[in-house]
């Protein structure tokens, strides 16, 4: 692939569904259990023009391999999800610092749990790792990244998710693709319809590939014949991720960076965030960012990577933000309206929408204009 696996979505996820029968005839299918788990916007709904679309996407797949009999299949218990459309438009331009980004993909939880997760493989990781010559923590951490070590491997019916995008046509030409090969995969044998199943926009399995991705790297590390991505046994999944980055270029031995001490240069150095602190990065930093291109994921991986094989946390501290405020003033201002009441989600520095609604409830309790912003003086407010 030319293209990173996820610059397709930013961000690395139902049912009287109609369903195409033939050339010209569309049916209603019926909900699987895993689809009446879903909310009322991403089961399919009845949209003639989609299945207009539905009827003319037929010739062109029959046209490039696609049987009838995988067709029938496919489209017996999927259709138009509404809501996927509503999260492909409103996805959020925004830029995350790196403090907050870390502060998420490095969270306590997610190292515990890595710990945990690379303990528990550490045969198949080790096995990997001689396989493939990619680093074992730093295919453990994409896994954290991508599904919360496949915690989150997403729910929605892949071919409902990718017909829908590419019937709408905002990138439509993308998504078709994915479509076909979605339907070859299901058409290799490697995973049943029903259970073929992802985040909205098509990513699917533990380390999340997009269905051209899973064609050109997908493994069957366990020799089972499947090449089964979804399976509670993540193996197949980490191994397709390792082989992902090996055919990408990765150089085995080679590490992805690390933190530059103050007053240290590199030939290759970046800092993301004015103020905080300093990497210096490799080859294999350009590797990860074939994954998902991104400064911010390719330092989160790597550090992910690296506290999950022991290492401690940052040393350089990042600097207070705009308000002026440090990630613990942060964390506190958090704890404390959580304590009054107003509930943040939790206390972890990142001041999302919940901990801006929070804030802006309790402006409105004492007086105050609720512009949701945080400042020195809310804080000391709360004490």
């Amino acid at each position: 692939m030319s293209v990173s696996r996820r610059n397709f979505v930013l961000g690395l996820s139902s049912l009287t569904l109609t369903a195409c029968q033939n050339a010209t005839s569309i049916r209603p299918g019926t909900p699987t259990s895993a689809q009446t788990g879903l909310s009322a916007d991403l089961r399919p709904q009845p949209n003639p023009d989609y299945n207009l679309w539905i009827a003319n996407f037929r010739q062109r797949a029959l046209s490039q391999g696609i049987t009838e009999t995988t067709l029938n299949s496919a489209f017996r218990q999927t259709g138009y999800l509404p809501g996927v459309i509503t999260r492909d438009r409103n996805q959020t331009e925004f830029t995350r610092t790196l403090e907050d980004y870390l502060s998420i993909a490095a969270s306590d939880t997610r190292i515990a749990k890595g710990r945990a997760a690379y303990n528990q493989y550490a045969s198949t990781l080790n096995r990997l790792e001689r396989s493939y010559g990619v680093d074992a923590a730093i295919i453990c951490a994409i896994w954290g990244l991508e599904s919360f070590y496949g915690e989150r491997k997403g729910d929605i019916p892949v071919i409902s998710a990718t017909s829908t995008l590419a019937f709408d046509g905002r990138r439509g030409s993308f998504y078709e693709k994915q479509l076909i090969a979605a339907l070859k995969i299901l058409q290799n044998g490697d995973i049943p319809v029903s259970q073929m199943t992802g985040s909205w926009a098509g990513a699917m399995g533990h380390t999340q590939f997009i269905p051209t991705s899973y064609l050109a790297f997908a493994v069957d590390f366990t020799g089972d014949g499947r090449r089964d991505i979804w399976s509670d046994d993540p193996s197949d999944a980490l191994a397709s991720t390792a082989a992902y980055l090996q055919k990408n270029g990765w150089t085995a031995g080679m590490s992805w960076g690390r933190e530059l001490r103050p007053n240290e240069t590199a030939s290759r150095e970046l800092q993301p965030q004015p103020g905080g602190p300093r990497f210096a990065i490799t080859r294999n930093f350009d590797v990860i960012k074939r994954y998902n291109n991104s400064d911010s994921y390719a330092i989160g991986v790597g550090h992910l990577a690296d506290r999950i094989a022991g290492a401690g946390p940052l040393r350089t501290p990042f600097p207070p933000d705009k308000n002026g405020l440090t990630k613990d003033d942060r964390i506190a201002l958090q704890t404390r309206l959580t304590a009054r009441g107003f509930d943040t989600g939790g206390a972890d520095g990142v001041l999302g929408p919940k901990s801006r609604k929070a804030i802006s409830d309790y402006q409105s309790s004492i007086g105050l204009a609720p512009t949701g912003e945080p400042s020195q003086q809310l804080l000391a407010s709360l004490s």
